[in-house]
C-alpha cells in the first residue's frame, strides 16, 4: 500500500503541478515533495520534523531542496528511500500513513474532491494506524472521544467524565481528520458545543 499510495501521490503532484496548494498550510507542491525528499535522504536535517531546536536546520536544507527543478523533485519522490536510508527497511511499514495522507493533501486542496473507494485491507491497515494515535491525536479534548467505524468498531480516543462526542467513518477519513485535516467526510454524535469544541481541536500529533 505504501508504495503504491507513493506512485498514486507523485501522479497527482504531477497532474496539478509544482505550484498548486496542498492541506499543509501554506506549503505547495513544490514544499510537500522537498518535505519528503528531506524526511527520507538527510538524516542530518529530518530531525528538526520532530525536535523545534532543530527547525531552523530543517527548513534551510528544505527550502534548498525545494529550488530543484519539478521533474526531479518528482523522480526522488518516486523513488523513495535510497538503500542506506534509516527508513529503506521499513518503508512498507512506516511510509502507508505518510504516503496516504500527503497523497490525500494533495487530492483535497482542489475544489471539487470526493473520497477514493479503498479496498478492505487498505481501510483495515489504516484503521490500526487510528486506534494507536488517536490517544494522541484527541489528547486535548475536555471531553470523551470516541472514534467509530462504519461497521461499528470502536476506539477510545480520550476517556474524560460527562459529555462524549463520537467521531463516525471509514477508517480513511478518521484517519486524516486525526491528523489535522479538516477536508474530510465524517459524522459526529454528541452535544453540540461539545462536538464543536473537538473539531476546532488542535490535532497535531
Amino acid at each position: 500500500m505504501a508504495q503504491r499510495e507513493r506512485r498514486e501521490l507523485v501522479e497527482a503532484m504531477s497532474a496539478v503541478g509544482p505550484d498548486a496548494p496542498t492541506l499543509c498550510g501554506t506549503w505547495t507542491v513544490r514544499d510537500l515533495a522537498a518535505h519528503l525528499i528531506v524526511r527520507e535522504r538527510r538524516p542530518d536535517a529530518a530531525p528538526g520534523i520532530m525536535i523545534k531546536a532543530l527547525a531552523g536546520r530543517l527548513e534551510s536544507v528544505q527550502n534548498r531542496t525545494a529550488a530543484k527543478p519539478f521533474p526531479e523533485l518528482l523522480d526522488l519522490v518516486r523513488n523513495g528511500p535510497p538503500l542506506w536510508s534509516p527508513l529503506k527497511p521499513v518503508d512498507a511499514l512506516v511510509n502507508i500513513t505518510e504516503m496516504f495522507v500527503h497523497h490525500e493533501d494533495v487530492r483535497r486542496a482542489s475544489p471539487g474532491w470526493e473520497p477514493r473507494a479503498l479496498a478492505e485491507a487498505d481501510e483495515d491497515k489504516l484503521w490500526s494506524t487510528v486506534r494507536r494515535m488517536g490517544r494522541m491525536a484527541y489528547r486535548g479534548a475536555k471531553v470523551g472521544v470516541t472514534l467509530e467505524t462504519l461497521d461499528g468498531r470502536r476506539a477510545v480516543a480520550k476517556k474524560a467524565s460527562g459529555d462524549e462526542v463520537t467521531l463516525v467513518g471509514t477508517p480513511s477519513e478518521l484517519l486524516l481528520h486525526a491528523f489535522g485535516r479538516d477536508e474530510v467526510r465524517i459524522e459526529t454524535r454528541g452535544r453540540e458545543d461539545a462536538v464543536r469544541a473537538v473539531l476546532a481541536l488542535d490535532r497535531s500529533v
